[in-house]
């Protein structure tokens, strides 16, 4: 059973219905249906990032995201992290109030900088910890390029790895940037040679990320979490 049922999305945010349906399909796909997870979304700030704010792509994933979450999660909000050089703002984006919600908060930001990840990680994880969840955690991470400092970036999935959270990262733009050369890399780290358990995955969503369908998307979503899960359950790191 779902977190939020689908007669309370038709109610608060009817404008979802069928991300929430795709979703639904895609976690019964992957085994995960009646699971619950804490849902974040961590979205790319940065001055590259300017079309895709401007052409709807960030909150075409924001709302995505949403319905996804209404299933794992019951309060009907997702806590979004903007970073760039620095973390920009620490939001959320709720089933009520969801429509343009990104571009009113994007309106009260100042410059957009360069990419930093690890300062967004920390922000997540600090989060979840003082947040006193218990269930585990699905971190959407969203980014058209690789972080100024790789080696912080590194260092903070394999700190997280004893956490229950699992970094999806996604990427936003030409797939064939060496851009990417950094996450493809980082979603092969050795375990347990640098962490304990295979806690992040990378796939990429192209230069119109809003092309990829629902279902798609929410396949690649969800592609490693399962096999995540069942090696951090392994390793006593998820109840």
């Amino acid at each position: 059973m779902s977190a939020i049922s689908l007669s309370k999305v038709r109610e608060t945010a009817p404008a979802l219905v069928d991300l929430y349906k795709a979703a639904g399909v895609s976690l019964d796909e992957h085994g995960l249906d009646g699971l619950r997870a804490a849902v974040y979304l961590v979205v790319d700030y940065s001055g590259s990032m300017k079309p895709y704010y401007r052409d709807g792509s960030v909150q075409a994933l924001a709302d995505r995201v949403l319905g996804l979450s209404a299933h794992l999660d019951d309060d009907g909000r997702v806590p979004v992290i903007f970073f760039s050089t620095d973390v920009d703002a620490v939001a959320d984006i709720a089933l009520a109030e969801h429509q343009g919600r990104i571009e009113r908060i994007v309106a009260g930001l100042g410059h957009m900088g360069k990419t930093s990840y690890h300062l967004a990680m920390d922000t997540v994880i600090d989060h979840y910890l003082d947040s006193g969840a218990t269930a585990p955690a699905l971190v959407v991470f969203q980014t058209d390029g690789g972080p100024i400092n790789k080696l912080a970036a590194e260092r903070y999935v394999c700190k997280a790895a004893r956490l229950p959270l699992f970094w999806q990262f996604i990427g936003f733009g030409d797939p064939d940037s060496k851009q990417f050369d950094f996450l493809r890399r980082l979603d092969e780290l050795a375990v347990p040679g640098k962490r304990a358990v295979d806690n992040a995955g990378f796939f990429h969503a192209g230069s119109d990320p809003r092309a990829v369908s629902d279902g798609e998307l929410y396949d690649r979503l969800l592609g490693e979490f399962p096999s995540w899960l069942a090696g951090a359950r392994a390793q006593g790191i998820v109840p």
